[in-house]
């Protein structure tokens, strides 16, 4: 379980075969001190778990499911990932909570600035975005957001300086891909109605 606040960027040191998936190798001197093997890490949003570490480095298995689904099978040796822990008993849950499932990709759609913020416009399936309602909550790339507008098939975040500066969202650049989870809530409100087949979600 996470919270979508990024702690920090890694960088990914190897991208290699691994059977039918791929091993990715992450480097971050200050998280990697504190992962033990089999901890939990979300990767541009997407929960992994580690396999190895050593002082300034930490390795994941990603399966073909995870390439299948996520953005992680476009990391190359020298791509910057934004990387948070696991959510601890007790810690604050500052942003919402995000189970590191990813639902789907979507990719940037444009950028709009405004003076030190700017709005960040995506497009996805419009599958998710049925799911989506303006001030909830999304995760792209595993940042905690809130929806500004939505609309079939695209929606639009605000970021503001430190997210900006804090996370791989200040420089990707259009066209590139990124991860998205569903408010988890979102998503068992609109599986009920769903089964309900109510006239307004079909």
């Amino acid at each position: 379980m996470f919270t979508g606040l990024v702690e920090t960027l890694g960088t990914v040191r190897e991208a290699a075969p691994d059977g039918a998936g791929t091993l990715l190798r992450i480097e971050e001197p200050t998280v990697a001190l504190d992962l033990p093997l089999g901890a939990s890490v979300a990767v541009n949003g997407v929960c992994l778990t580690v396999v190895a570490a050593d002082g300034s480095t930490f390795a994941f298995q990603a399966g073909p499911e995870t390439l299948r689904l996520t953005n992680l099978g476009e990391l190359r040796p020298g791509t910057k990932v934004n990387l948070e822990r696991a959510l601890r008993v007790g810690d604050r849950l500052g942003g919402h909570i995000v189970q590191g499932h990813v639902d789907g990709v979507g990719t940037i759609d444009g950028r709009e600035r405004q003076a030190d913020w700017e709005t960040v416009w995506f497009a996805c399936p419009q599958d998710l975005t049925r799911q989506m309602i303006r001030k909830g909550s999304i995760t792209v790339d595993g940042v905690s957001l809130t929806l500004v507008d939505v609309e079939p098939g695209r929606f639009s975040v605000a970021l503001i300086p430190h997210t900006m500066s804090m996370t791989t969202l200040g420089f990707k650049q259009p066209g590139e891909m990124v991860n998205l989870e569903i408010d988890l809530f979102a998503k068992y409100v609109f599986k009920c109605l769903e089964q309900m087949n109510l006239p307004a979600i079909r």
